[in-house]
């Protein structure tokens, strides 16, 4: 695990969205093609604002994935993932090989087993992620489960998660947010080669503490991240500002 520290939310994005590139890149030039997996939510904002900048990436040659839709929910409300994503990332770049977005509006059961057939046919190369204020990592809200085996799963969303989604401005009532979410699995997330973990801004601060500091624990979902072999976290000075010497170091 490795953690870059910048000066503010636009460098942060910058670094992220360059090294997935180039990772993208690496995966296309290694094997004809490249498996991807897309975070959404205010967080990643400058991250795929980089990345749709980027020159020299076969598009046609990247299967992409995304992470957590809330149940219910239809692509035309303004906090959908699948609007974000055709607004911010799909429709900015040339035709993907592929875009497999979860159905929030589909049966639950049936979309989590449609799309969990999919990404396990297509092993991910480079997973793009943050963590809530509460620590979750995709949906999975404390306590996450840490052992199941497929792929997405349907969560329960918590009230911090909930009021987040709410001061971030995606709903106008904390009763419009949904209860439920399709969410990837932390075993699915974890299965990814790369992961780039995108986490700007100071109301994130404790839960990077935790995540980094903490020993690994569901009820601290993305602490889990610290056994990965190749993750990086990407952090500003604010989002950074209470880890300890010792972690920096």
């Amino acid at each position: 695990m490795k953690i870059n520290i910048y000066n503010d939310t636009h460098e942060l994005g910058k670094a992220a969205g360059t090294t997935a590139a180039q990772l993208i890149r690496e995966a296309i030039k290694q094997k004809g093609s490249a498996n991807i997996i897309l975070a959404t939510g205010t967080s990643q904002f400058e991250t795929l604002n980089q990345l749709i900048t980027e020159k020299e990436i076969d598009w046609s040659k990247v299967v992409m994935f995304h992470l957590d839709e809330y149940i219910g929910l239809p692509i035309t409300h303004p906090a959908s993932f699948r609007k974000y994503l055709q607004e911010r990332f799909i429709s900015k770049v040339p035709k993907l090989k592929a875009a497999h977005l979860i159905n929030g509006e589909a049966n639950p059961q049936e979309e989590c087993e449609k799309i969990g057939n999919l990404i396990s046919k297509h092993p991910i190369d480079v997973a793009l992620v943050g963590i809530g204020e509460n620590g979750h990592l995709a949906f999975n809200d404390p306590p996450a489960d840490f052992e199941t085996e497929q792929p997405y799963i349907v969560v329960t969303l918590d009230e911090q998660c909930r009021k987040q989604q709410l001061g971030e401005g995606w709903f106008k009532s904390f009763d419009e947010v949904p209860t439920h979410a399709i969410s990837m699995s932390v075993k699915q997330i974890l299965r990814s080669k790369h992961i780039i973990c995108s986490v700007p801004d100071e109301r994130k601060a404790m839960a990077v503490k935790n995540s980094l500091e903490k020993p690994i624990n569901n009820l601290y979902p993305a602490t889990i991240l610290q056994q990965h072999e190749d993750c990086t976290f990407y952090l500003d000075k604010f989002s950074s500002a209470l880890l300890s010497k010792k972690t920096l170091a």
